[in-house]
């Protein structure tokens, strides 16, 4: 099963159907047509494609749009806050683009460092990818998938944000800061993704 994320609305692809606000069994690109103007154009707030071969879904589902990949990190510190950093008025971990010919791993290492301005992490476990789709100027529909790992700093630096990127701050937050602070003003992947992080510490 796949979660990608629409104008942060869950579109789900799976091998049977799931519970969503609407089901439609796969019938080809037009499909993926109606996903789109349905998450971007109507109230409804989520959708369900499935097919018996979900390999197949997903392989047509990535040829359908221009794709991107990413990596970021989770970072945590000795009093088990999380960095985070504030860009465009919305609240968001430290991730960016994968340069050709570097790993999905070093990608996530150098843009925590870049872009928080903190250095010798260590990187721990990686958790999972998440997925969302978004239109670029020229009208081009890109899947950009985030690979995301779990990184721990012991270091003394202060963060500090990568302005010429667009970003105005960045923090260590608690739990209760999570809750209260960023959960109400971040996006549905980073919602998914800080979950993902809670249930495997959590086993």
């Amino acid at each position: 099963m796949y979660k990608v994320f629409i104008n942060e609305k869950k579109l789900i692809l799976s091998s049977e159907p799931q519970n969503s606000p609407k089901i439609l069994n796969y019938d080809g690109a037009h499909s993926f047509d109606f996903a789109i103007d349905l998450l971007e154009n109507t109230p409804s707030q989520g959708l369900n494609i499935y097919h018996s071969d979900i390999d197949k879904l997903w392989t047509d589902f990535k040829q359908f749009f221009k794709n991107i990949e990413a990596a970021g990190g989770i970072v945590l510190n000795p009093e088990n806050k999380i960095l985070f950093i504030h860009r465009l008025g919305k609240w968001d971990l430290p991730k960016g683009k994968i340069e050709a010919g570097e790993s999905r791993e070093l990608a996530a290492v150098r843009e925590v460092e870049e872009e928080c301005g903190i250095f010798d992490l260590e990187l721990k476990d990686f958790i999972n990818p998440t997925y969302h789709v978004y239109t670029e100027r020229d009208g081009q529909k890109v899947l950009k998938t985030t690979y995301w790992f779990e990184m721990f700093y012991n270091g003394n630096e202060t963060p500090k944000p990568q302005i010429e990127e667009g970003i105005n701050e960045v923090g260590w937050k608690t739990g209760e800061e999570i809750e209260n602070i960023i959960l109400p003003s971040t996006f549905q992947n980073i919602k998914l993704i800080l979950n993902n992080l809670k249930n495997k510490n959590s086993q």
